[in-house]
């Protein structure tokens, strides 16, 4: 089990540095799009539905490297007033909660994502991309999310990592 839980983190690690790569592309289209446009006089294609596709595709494929250093928002006053075990159980509880939401919304994506597969859905732009590229990121990255779900809770339930990532005891017992 150890192993699986190290190889989610390297997978959510790779899908961190690939949505900083997508944000970071996003800035380099906006600076060339503001370049064409205002500089050169130019007509832009694509460009705003490039950025606005790798943002979006950065957001969901992000996500498990997100969830993986704890970097979304936490409101952490309930696990300070729970026990250990209060806290873990806790812990469980909203893993177990993330996990049964990304499974229906990974699911509900991939039959975005196959219709405009399927169905040879294209953007109603000059560009004309296919819509089954920006929507395979919602089942991918929320899929890769429900993996880290899975992890965090085996890392939970075998001792691996401490509920709401607090130290044992909290500042608030025994007071």
């Amino acid at each position: 089990m150890h192993a699986f839980v190290k190889l989610v983190a390297a997978i959510s690690r790779a899908c961190g540095m690939f949505a900083a790569a997508l944000i970071g592309s996003a800035i380099l289209v906006v600076c060339q799009m503001v370049m064409m446009r205002y500089f050169l006089n130019a007509s832009t294609v694509w460009q705003t539905e490039y950025v606005v596709f790798s943002l979006v595709a950065a957001t969901f494929i992000g996500s498990p490297y997100v969830l993986l250093i704890r970097g979304h928002v936490n409101v952490d006053l309930l696990p300070h007033y729970l026990g250990q075990r209060g806290r873990h159980l806790l812990a469980l509880l909203a893993s177990a909660g993330g996990l049964l939401f990304c499974l229906v919304l990974t699911w509900t994506g991939y039959d975005l994502f196959h219709e405009a597969l399927v169905n040879g859905w294209t953007t109603e732009t000059v560009w004309q991309l296919p819509l089954w590229i920006p929507y395979l990121s919602l089942p991918l990255g929320i899929g890769l999310l429900a993996l880290q779900y899975v992890a965090d809770i085996i890392a939970l339930v075998t001792g691996q990592a401490m509920p709401f990532a607090m130290e044992a005891h909290s500042p608030f017992e025994g007071e």
